[in-house]
């Protein structure tokens, strides 16, 4: 599999290509890294024009049967409505999109528009993340599609907290043994929040959604609940599940809450069926989940 690698957001570490072609070749795929992933213009990797042009490069081109994001930062957002515009050829709906974080704009525009299979997973910049190497090495397993499988499973004990009218709709092919499994999505809060409104959100209707954070003050997690559980949009998914918060700044005062209580009650006051905890977050744990997938 030839594995294209874009930079939608910040620049990539100019070390990530030597370390990440051998592991690549261990799956029998080969990455080609964009030259604009290493492009710099202030906080982003080169100008907005240039970060397009590449993304609608790779994903029309059918040379490549993936498109991998190669980091977060902040940046997607700027360039997705104008990339997406344009990608719109048999060989762009064919291939899967791999990120999480800040490529959740994207993600997301592309599911919304029903181009090619956004997955959520790590990233080639997760390789200067201690143990980062096993991270990836399970990205390019996956795409293998003869390795396991890392989409999220949700257990038939937690199933039973979903409401009786939407549980009534399951099919008895998404019940195998003690798992159901559903459709999932997967996103960082802050992200999916700001991106409610807009072109870029998908129809996540009987979805379970998976949320993750990083870096953010509690009161900011708090305010990002409210607006994605308010969104009538997100008010038809299955349920929520809670990801990893982490390196959450202090608060002064302290916010008297934990991320949970704040899930439960925004999900309490919404209707939402709160779903326990999901295996997602900004660390090398990170679990993969394909858009729209029941496994």
């Amino acid at each position: 599999m030839k594995i294209a690698i874009v930079a939608p957001s910040c620049t990539l570490d100019p070390t990530i290509p030597t370390r990440l072609a051998p592991l690549a070749a261990e799956h029998g795929h080969e990455v080609y890294f964009h030259p604009q992933c290493f492009l710099s213009e202030g906080h982003f990797a080169g100008p907005d024009a240039a970060r397009v042009a590449a993304l609608v490069e790779v994903a029309n081109d059918s040379a490549f049967d993936a498109v991998w994001f190669a980091r977060g930062g902040y940046g997607a957002c700027r360039v997705a409505e104008g990339a997406l515009a344009q990608i719109d050829t048999p060989a762009a709906r064919g291939k899967a999109y791999l990120g999480y974080s800040d490529a959740g704009f994207l993600l997301a525009g592309l599911y919304a528009r029903g181009i090619g299979r956004p997955v959520h997973a790590p990233m080639p910049s997760d390789l200067n993340r201690a143990g980062g190497e096993g991270a990836v090495a399970r990205v390019l397993g996956w795409l293998n599609q003869n390795e396991p499988r890392h989409a999220e499973l949700v257990s038939a004990s937690t199933a039973q907290q979903i409401p009786k009218s939407r549980a009534e709709t399951w099919t008895p092919d998404q019940v195998r043994g003690d798992e159901v499994s559903l459709l999932n999505a997967a996103f960082n809060l802050t992200v999916l929040s700001q991106l409610l409104g807009t072109l870029l959100q998908p129809d996540l209707t009987d979805h379970i959604l998976m949320i993750e954070e990083v870096g953010e003050y509690m009161y900011r997690i708090d305010r990002s609940l409210f607006h994605l559980t308010s969104n009538l949009g997100i008010r038809r998914i299955k349920g929520l599940m809670l990801g990893r918060c982490s390196d959450i700044p202090p608060n002064t005062p302290d916010f008297g809450r934990d991320v949970e209580s704040i899930a439960r009650e925004w999900c309490n006051r919404s209707g939402i069926a709160y779903l326990g905890e999901a295996d997602i977050g900004h660390d090398i744990n990170n679990a993969i989940i394909p858009f729209g997938e029941t496994i």
